[in-house]
């Protein structure tokens, strides 16, 4: 495989040079300013696994950065694998402490995950105009399940998880928009995914912060 070959699979890159999308190139700070502001809110908590979550929200952002400024197959990789790295620690986190899963378990829910996608993704490339983020929709159907199941034993969770769930298959309709209304907008619509996503993103970890505290004794 070749590492260095171009991909040119944006509205807004109409050629190979290094800012040929901008727009999507910088509004990749949502992700930072997002992992900025649950660090500062996360300060003394003493949640390993929220911090780690935000470290990856970081990665994200810097990963797509690298990835729609070079736009290269190793940029690519750069760019999807702190979010499925963020995928499996939330749904780690999620089973463990949501759910109060055995750490064990919470590991065997992480690797179910893949075989649940691998369900799903060909049933959603079937869909007209969301097929171009089949790969996605899995983790929509994955959050609200988690939302449903949560909602009489930890309502507030619940409704956290369910507007994360909504805000996600808003951003992935406004990503699977990019190219088809490309002839009308010509910047695209994929960087309202980054503006999205790092406000989902953010969220998401906020969610899991309110649970966790929670559930601490008060005074502590």
């Amino acid at each position: 495989m070749d590492w260095f070959a171009s991909i040119d699979g944006y509205c807004e890159r109409l050629g190979p040079a290094y800012w040929a999308e901008p727009v999507n190139a910088v509004t990749n700070l949502a992700f930072l300013v997002a992992a900025a502001v649950m660090a500062w809110r996360l300060r003394g908590a003493q949640l390993p696994l929220a911090n780690a979550m935000v470290v990856l929200l970081a990665l994200i952002g810097i990963g797509s950065y690298l990835f729609h400024t070079h736009a290269e197959r190793w940029a690519a990789l750069a760019d999807t694998t702190p979010i499925l790295a963020f995928i499996l620690v939330y749904l780690y986190a999620s089973s463990r402490d949501y759910h109060g899963l055995s750490k064990l378990w919470s590991l065997v829910s992480v690797g179910l995950f893949f075989p649940f996608a691998a369900i799903l993704v060909p049933l959603f490339a079937q869909v007209p105009v969301l097929s171009a983020s089949a790969g996605y929709l899995p983790v929509v159907v994955l959050i609200a399940g988690y939302a449903v199941v949560l909602a009489r034993r930890a309502p507030e969770t619940a409704r956290g998880l369910a507007l994360g769930a909504g805000l996600l298959f808003l951003s992935i309709t406004l990503r699977s928009l990019d190219m088809p209304l490309c002839e009308s907008w010509p910047v695209g619509t994929h960087f309202t995914w980054h503006l999205l996503n790092g406000l989902l993103l953010g969220w998401m970890i906020e969610v899991y912060r309110r649970h966790m505290l929670a559930r601490r004794p008060r005074g502590r």
